[in-house]
């Protein structure tokens, strides 16, 4: 048999080579730099292609697409969400993320997107916080202590001044996961018993649990003027965290107004309850927060636009590096229209 072509090889990036990358850059160092690819990217948001991602539920939990286009590189992410999964020793999330030429149709890169979720994820929640949160915010509550917390800590003190995080989960050991983890990381880190006790003199609240249903983790009476709620636990249609009042005192942002009625928060309100949109916020066209008594809301469900941002991301990264292997995916005859011939050839 002969060594496949250049043109048949694809870059691929394993779980394993994934870590290597990031400890190469650095935590934060990667999700600050994530997060400016995603607001680069939300600043040409009218140059994709947009569509709500394309969901198969059951009841064990969801598995969905997350596609899009700007016309010239072509990008989708498998990604699911199964709650129950933690009590079976699996994870709750898992993805994989595929980059594509436009023109040729040829896949430039095949990678984990678990890892990278976990990043794009609080890279996206960060630089939004830039945006809406406070000035001079320095604690932040954070309400779920599973996968994602920590992710969401380290982008908040790399990107919005964060020094101080205040930590509950209902799982204790949850808690005490995180402030292990967070150990020596230039945080002050507190764990709490009560949300209550979590959110007591934080300027930023972020909520981040797992289950699939209506819950409320925050109450109408926890939220006082001039706090940012990063909301992005709520991401499919029936899971959302907050009271329906505390929206009704909110200025509401969103990535994709079209899934988030459907996914987020929001669904909960009136269909055409008013919501600003982050991009235009990003190019100047809207206003993001507007005094310091305001309650900013990010009601995060994850767009395919930060998920696109994220595997052009890594493409670049990797180029020139030892974090990527090449995988033999497309079959390349050396005349296209022999694909038979080829087969036979291989005997």
């Amino acid at each position: 048999m002969t060594a496949p072509s250049d043109k048949a090889l694809v870059p691929f990036v394993s779980v394993d080579n994934m870590m290597r990358l990031v400890h190469h850059i650095g935590v934060e160092q990667m999700i600050t730099q994530i997060a400016a690819q995603i607001e680069t990217d939300f600043k040409r948001w009218e140059s994709f292609d947009k569509t709500p991602r394309i969901p198969a539920h059951s009841p064990h939990g969801v598995i969905e697409l997350m596609p899009t286009s700007d016309g010239e590189a072509y990008g989708f992410k498998y990604v699911n969400g199964h709650p129950k999964n933690t009590s079976e020793g699996l994870q709750t999330v898992t993805a994989f993320g595929l980059l594509a030429d436009v023109y040729t149709g040829y896949p430039t890169l095949l990678t984990e997107m678990t890892m990278l979720t976990a990043l794009r994820t609080a890279a996206t929640s960060a630089l939004v916080g830039s945006y809406l949160a406070p000035k001079n915010a320095t604690t932040m509550a954070m309400i779920g202590n599973g996968a994602q917390s920590e992710f969401q800590c380290l982008a908040f003190k790399a990107m919005c001044g964060v020094d101080t995080v205040r930590l509950y989960d209902v799982d204790q050991n949850a808690t005490a996961k995180c402030v292990a983890n967070l150990q020596n990381k230039g945080l002050t880190v507190v764990a709490c018993k009560t949300p209550e006790d979590a959110i007591e003199g934080a300027q930023i609240i972020t909520t981040c649990t797992a289950d699939k249903k209506n819950a409320t983790i925050l109450t109408d009476n926890m939220v006082g003027p001039g706090v940012h709620i990063n909301a992005i636990g709520g991401d499919c249609p029936g899971k959302t965290e907050l009271h329906r009042d505390i929206l009704l005192r909110s200025g509401i942002f969103v990535e994709y107004p079209e899934q988030t009625r459907i996914e987020g928060e929001i669904q909960a309100l009136e269909a055409d309850h008013p919501v600003t949109e982050m991009w235009q916020v990003m190019i100047g066209q809207a206003t993001g927060r507007t005094d310091d008594r305001q309650i900013t809301l990010f009601d995060s469900v994850g767009f395919a636009i930060e998920d696109f941002s994220a595997l052009r991301y890594i493409k670049n990264a990797i180029e020139g590096t030892e974090y990527s292997e090449s995988l033999d995916m497309l079959a390349d005859p050396d005349d296209p229209r022999d694909l038979f011939g080829m087969l036979m050839r291989a005997q």
